[in-house]
């Protein structure tokens, strides 16, 4: 199969989830700073949504592809099974490697493929690996358990792993610690994976020292990308894209506009502040309008040139698109408590299954009012418990086909 998504709003026909699993019962108050969660989800209510969520995609004439089916299919040869198993150890942190025997015989005792891919997103505690503490000191004073591989809760966010633009995939650098394992289940799934062996042009990798997150990555179509410089995407990153894109002429990308928003925990990513969801139509939050700065780059030569965009964003946007007039529709609207806590609770992230039609959480009334106003069809799914991850739909999807916009 091959993959091809040129735009954010054409008709999704073949997308990518991961139902949340065991990772999210890993998770405590302990740990959630450093695992990047507020709160800690319900497993059974956030797969519950996230099954209500998937149906809700497939009545839409969806193909959902599960993440744990095509990472198992990908890893299920022995030798790249054992690769796999080599790598992510390797990537587990100085803990996983200085126990690395113990691991190893763990992971490689789970025969089942599929069990041993779940495991790797659960986790590994010392008392599952078989170790106890046997030094006099940590046998009287360590009370709790400890990760030898610390689970990976966020991986139902599927869209910031790796994004596919056009024909390819940009292999994400993700700047917390607890996000740099997810990378590698994309990298295995588009390097051994019988359907996309072979073909898949990498337009970014996890090698590169730059930060770059999917969910400041929107490929707005006719050439031009818009990119966040964001808390988890580095300026430098977006450069050393457009350079890899914009010469090639397979990758059909022309431009990117670098809109540079708050450095802050809110607005993580582009996504969650703004997304599209029409021909030349997008909703933002109002909250970034004042401070938010836009750039422009372009091939040039040998390299590409950059500069700062004047105006207001509508004005901006309808620039680099080349079109005549582009619409922003506010999150919350003019009522700027309302946009806040809309927007906290993911209500500027929308995820487009053709153009003028969405996929939102329900509990944003507001700004689903204000988008039906404007003529956008919302699609309303529950989001309570899957929301306490800091995510919406986009944020849950990856998009690995979509039909052209006509």
């Amino acid at each position: 199969m091959r993959l091809s998504v040129t735009s954010e709003i054409g008709t999704l026909k073949q997308v990518l989830l991961h139902r949340p699993g065991h990772e999210l019962e890993q998770l405590t108050p302990t740990h959630l700073g450093r695992m990047l969660f507020d709160d800690i989800p319900y497993l059974a209510g956030a797969q519950k949504e996230h099954d209500l969520f998937a149906q809700t995609l497939r009545e839409q004439g969806t193909q959902v592809r599960y993440l744990t089916d095509l990472v198992a299919q990908a890893v299920a040869e022995p030798s790249v099974r054992a690769r796999f198993i080599e790598e992510f150890i390797a990537q587990g942190g100085p803990l996983a490697l200085y126990h690395r025997p113990a691991l190893m015989e763990l992971l490689e005792g789970i025969k089942d493929t599929r069990a041993l891919v779940e495991k790797t997103m659960a986790g590994v505690t010392d008392q599952e690996a078989g170790l106890r503490p046997t030094q006099p000191l940590t046998s009287l004073a360590r009370h709790e358990t400890r990760f030898l591989l610390d689970p990976i809760p966020n991986l139902y966010f599927t869209r910031d792993p790796f994004s596919v633009i056009q024909n390819g995939v940009a292999f994400s650098h993700m700047l917390a610690p607890a996000r740099q394992r997810e990378t590698i289940y994309g990298r295995y799934i588009m390097a051994h994976h019988p359907e996309f062996v072979g073909s898949i042009p990498a337009w970014y990798s996890p090698d590169i020292p730059y930060s770059l997150e999917g969910g400041d990555i929107l490929v707005v179509g006719d050439g031009l990308l818009c990119v966040g410089i964001s808390q988890r995407t580095d300026p430098e990153a977006i450069e050393i894209l457009g350079r890899r894109m914009m010469f090639q002429p397979q990758s059909g990308i022309s431009r990117i506009l670098a809109m540079d928003i708050p450095n802050i925990r809110a607005y993580m990513h582009l996504d969650t502040v703004f997304t599209q969801v029409d021909r030349h139509v997008f909703t933002v939050h109002p909250g970034i309008l004042p401070v938010l700065r836009c750039f422009l780059l372009e091939g040039q030569g040998g390299g590409i040139s950059a500069r700062e965009m004047k105006g207001d964003l509508a004005e901006i946007l309808a620039e680099a698109m080349g079109v005549p007039k582009v619409t922003l529709i506010l999150c919350g609207g003019q009522d700027m408590i309302a946009a806040q806590r809309e927007q906290w609770n993911d209500g500027s992230n929308t995820l487009c299954v053709r153009p003028g039609t969405v996929i939102v959480y329900d509990r944003n009334k507001v700004t689903n009012r204000i988008l039906r106003d404007h003529g956008i069809n919302t699609i309303e799914v529950a989001g309570s418990e899957l929301a306490r991850g800091r995510g919406g739909p986009r944020c849950m999807s990856m998009p690995l086909w979509r039909d052209e916009v006509v």
